[in-house]
């Protein structure tokens, strides 16, 4: 399988950056939904209200899926890789 690499910035509540890849199935292409898990995961780290558009989060590139991603894209439908000022 392959995925596709959404690069995303965001400013939390702090007015910090932070910098993580969405990663999805290849063949999800609907932005609304790809903005919709990187909010799901915003909300998970306590940064409710956060706005993402095409503005925050764009298509990257696409890689071959890596055993440790699997699990996620599978029970959630992505996976994120935290980059910068995610914890």
């Amino acid at each position: 399988m392959k995925v596709a690499v959404w690069d995303t910035y965001s400013t939390n509540k702090k007015g910090e950056i932070m910098h993580f890849d969405i990663l999805v199935p290849e063949e999800v292409t609907d932005t609304e939904t790809i903005y919709g898990f990187g909010k799901e995961y915003l909300q998970s780290k306590g940064q409710n209200n956060v706005i993402l558009s095409s503005r925050e989060c764009q298509f990257c590139h696409v890689e071959q899926l890596r055993p440790d991603w699997e699990l996620d894209i599978q029970d959630k439908g992505y996976f994120i890789i935290e980059m910068q000022g995610c914890n």
